[in-house]
């Protein structure tokens, strides 16, 4: 915007600078605030001829669309970028170039073409990030030179031919399709295992639940034999002790005799042969017949 009409007042707000120009020659850059364009005419001689231009120096976008270009494979593709710049030099973006807007989408066009030249249809499908730096640092510096910043420039679209556009369109189901089929297998490897670890920790707590029990079995059974011992040897003794009391008392070995013929005798079945001392109760039977009997 060019403000030059006599004596007029303008603001200029933050978001834009002023160039003030005397008589076509630029003098100053005039910071946000209040101005006034002075008058032609003094008391002795003619005041120069005041103009301001004011040059916004917001951030903006500017697209770049439908570049037809070459890849390094000679495939055709189009191309569309998004460049944020802002105008950081007012004075080096007005008088370096006749139109800091085209001579920006010119550079970023130019550039994108270097890039894409150099690059693979590959190379551009699996690394779009890297066409986007080529793209900033080709352009970055050549547009200092005329007071403009670009904060960055990056491919929004890519368009490939109908033909190649669906044989893509095949290669990506491909690669979605073999995608799905590793995360089934992985997870299916990760299940098996899973079972494989939980199978392995079930045996091995049977193995100690088996253990266990046989160690508690054969502790068991080594009581069992302890104390079996342990009554054997009590028997024993006091079968030693009933033997040493009959051994110094006959008459209770003879009632122990009795009491056990008496048990027998309850039998029907049962048969009892005696052989009978010479001087006991009675003779053998040779004996019994010599006397008479």
């Amino acid at each position: 915007m060019l403000i030059n009409e006599v004596g007029r007042e303008f603001v200029i707000k933050d978001t834009h600078r002023g160039l003030y120009y005397e008589d076509g020659k630029l003098t100053k850059v005039l910071e946000a605030g209040r101005y006034q364009i002075p008058s032609n005419y003094g008391f002795f001689k003619e005041l120069p001829t005041v103009e301001c231009l004011l040059v916004d120096v917001r951030e903006r976008e500017l697209t770049i669309r439908g570049q037809e270009i070459l890849t390094a494979d000679k495939v055709a593709i189009r191309v569309s970028i998004l460049v944020q710049f802002r105008v950081s030099d007012p004075k080096a973006a007005i008088h370096t170039v006749e139109n800091f807007e085209d001579r920006l989408y010119t550079d970023v066009q130019l550039a994108a073409r270097r890039s894409l030249a150099s690059m693979t249809l590959e190379e551009i499908l699996t690394n779009r990030n890297r066409l986007s730096e080529e793209i900033l640092t080709d352009v970055k510096e050549s547009a200092t030179g005329y007071g403009v910043t670009i904060r960055r420039a990056d491919v929004k679209d890519l368009i490939f031919p109908g033909n190649l556009q669906e044989i893509m369109n095949r290669v990506l189901a491909a690669e979605r399709n073999s995608q799905a089929q590793l995360v089934e297998a992985r997870t299916r490897a990760e299940v098996e295992q899973i079972q494989a670890n939980s199978r392995a920790e079930a045996t091995r707590r049977e193995a100690e639940a088996d253990a266990e029990a046989r160690q508690v079995r054969e502790q068991a059974e080594a009581e069992a034999v302890q104390a079996k011992a342990v009554a054997e040897a009590r028997a024993y003794e006091e079968r030693v002790k009933a033997a040493e009391a009959l051994e110094g008392h006959p008459a209770l070995l003879r009632m122990a005799e009795l009491e056990t013929l008496r048990e027998l005798a309850r039998n029907a079945n049962a048969r009892l042969y005696l052989g009978f001392e010479r001087n006991g109760f009675a003779s053998t039977e040779s004996e019994a017949v010599r006397n008479g009997n």
